[in-house]
Order: C-alpha cells, then structure tokens, then sequence
C-alpha cells in the first residue's frame, strides 16, 4: 500500500495528504503549497507519505 500512496503523492499531492492524515493542517498546508507550484507540494506529499509508512 506503500508504494501506492507514494505513487499518488507524486501525481496528486492533495489526495495522498487526505488517504494519509485526514482533512488536517497538513491537508491544507499542501494546498497551498501544490497551487504555489506543483514540486513543493508534491515534496512535501512524499516526505509525509514515507514519514508515517
């Protein structure tokens, strides 16, 4: 399952963040960061992804 969310994390960084912590402030810390630019989001979607896994 791993694998799988870290393959969302690099295509959909919002829905990686919800599948792994809920609607949350991290949820919404990576909205902003995913409408400022894709990679930050995308970065930080990974790092939390592999963080809890």
């Amino acid at each position: 399952m791993n694998i799988i969310h870290i393959i969302i994390a690099i295509f959909l960084p919002p829905v990686a963040e919800f599948l792994t912590v809920g609607v949350g402030l991290h949820f919404w810390i990576n909205i902003a960061l995913t409408i400022l630019g894709f990679f930050p989001g995308m970065i930080h979607a990974l790092w939390l992804v592999v963080k809890k896994g």
